[in-house]
């Protein structure tokens, strides 16, 4: 198993990553790990990703109290324990906000039309929660309908959240959801989207369900792109 050093290293490593692509800006968004299973390794608030050390990050116990670290804990703190809460498998959280991902956000447009075969392999789709004021309990219950079925969520009017078994992993869905961002906002642009046929979705989802398990194969989109719809 990783070293606490060694998933420091990994958050300054991803922290400076996202900085250096303009995932965030200022002092914008937080990362995380789970170190076991009564301890969360997560970045400190005011503190910009691009300028992180491993000393700075922060130790809380599963309902977010800080047991270890001289900063002071994230204010999305909440939402990181949610997820780990529902979420066994995930050991890592990736929130930023990627200025095209973060644009379909704030026009209320999730990113669920199925327009790319790798994209919906790897992430199913990527559903858009109703706005939640960040640092309150009220993000959290926005996210906790799509938690259990999707390793990616837009935020309305606010970011992405994105989680895996691994920061790495983690980190590269943020990245895989701002490129498809891009990518659909070209077909916007054009004025015309062809998403993928049912038939060929059915294919995607039963390559999805030997890579990820059946709980992960329901996440796939409907051929008419709709079924992940923002929750009101």
């Amino acid at each position: 198993m990783p070293t606490e050093r060694k998933y420091r290293d990994e958050i300054v490593k991803y922290g400076h990553m996202l900085h250096q692509r303009c995932f965030v800006a200022a002092m914008d968004g937080n990362l995380s790990v789970r170190l076991d299973a009564d301890r969360v390794l997560v970045t400190p608030t005011c503190v910009s990703k691009g300028a992180m050390r491993p000393t700075d990050m922060v130790i809380v116990d599963m309902d977010g109290t800080r047991v270890a670290g001289r900063r002071a804990v994230t204010s999305e703190i909440g939402m990181h324990m949610l997820i780990y809460r529902m979420r066994n498998d995930v050991q890592a959280i990736v929130h930023a906000h990627p200025p095209t991902a973060t644009g379909f956000a704030a026009a209320g447009i999730p990113l669920t039309e199925p327009l790319v075969c790798e994209v919906v392999i790897g992430l199913g789709c990527i559903p858009l929660a109703r706005y939640g004021t960040p640092g309150t309990s009220e993000l959290a219950d926005t996210l906790e309908p799509f938690v259990p079925k999707y390793d990616a969520i837009l935020m309305s009017n606010h970011g992405v959240v994105t989680y895996a078994d691994t920061l790495e992993h983690a980190y590269m869905k943020m990245e895989t959801v701002e490129h498809f961002a891009q990518i659909a906002l070209v077909t916007h642009l054009l004025g015309k989207q062809q998403p993928l046929q049912e038939c060929d979705i059915e294919k995607l989802m039963l390559a999805r369900a030997k890579y990820f398990g059946q709980k992960m194969a329901a996440s796939m989109p409907h051929p008419n792109g709709h079924s992940a719809e923002k929750v009101s």
